[in-house]
């Protein structure tokens, strides 16, 4: 059997595309390295949005069986879909407060039929399987806003404002 070094590189395995060593990564195994997530594509955003309107549409008509659902508003405050536009993650807020991540799980045992309505109400190749979850965002920025409103942060916030002023006049 020849050696790696005699066979020309598109036949001599990982190290002639740049691995490190030939024990990297062992056939069947899967990389340990994270995969980076890339920015969601142009036509991922534009099918998203989609899906949230007619979402919202499906939502205001209210013709769910399961009772949890019946009454609540609800408001779908983003979808992001995958690259494959096969799977979306809807983030969902109750109207009013209240506890979303069982507004969450009632609206995933719905799940399949919502995509059986956003079959019939936008125009894909494939609807996409849905999965709901509480959207944390706006409490996040709140917390956000209440740190940089606190005492402490403002004293460092003068302090630094104080120190720009002197470091800039003595030039």
């Amino acid at each position: 059997m020849p050696s790696d070094a005699s066979l020309p590189p598109s036949s001599r395995g990982r190290e002639g595309r740049g691995a490190a060593s030939p024990q990297a990564i062992a056939p069947g195994q899967k990389s340990m390295t994270r995969q980076r997530q890339q920015p969601e594509g142009q036509r991922q955003q534009r099918v998203g949005e989609e899906i949230r309107h007619a979402l919202a549409r499906i939502i205001e008509r209210g013709h769910f069986r399961d009772p949890e659902l019946a009454g609540v508003s609800v408001s779908v405050t983003r979808v992001r879909m995958s690259p494959d536009l096969r799977h979306g993650t809807v983030g969902i807020l109750r109207f009013g407060g209240g506890d979303s991540a069982s507004l969450a799980k009632a609206l995933n045992r719905a799940a399949a039929y919502f995509r059986g309505q956003i079959a019939h109400e936008v125009r894909l190749r494939h609807a996409p399987e849905l999965r709901f979850e509480a959207d944390t965002s706006f409490d996040r920025a709140a917390e956000l806003e209440r740190l940089f409103e606190s005492p402490a942060v403002q004293r460092d916030l003068a302090r630094a404002a104080d120190e720009e002023e002197e470091g800039g006049d003595g030039a």
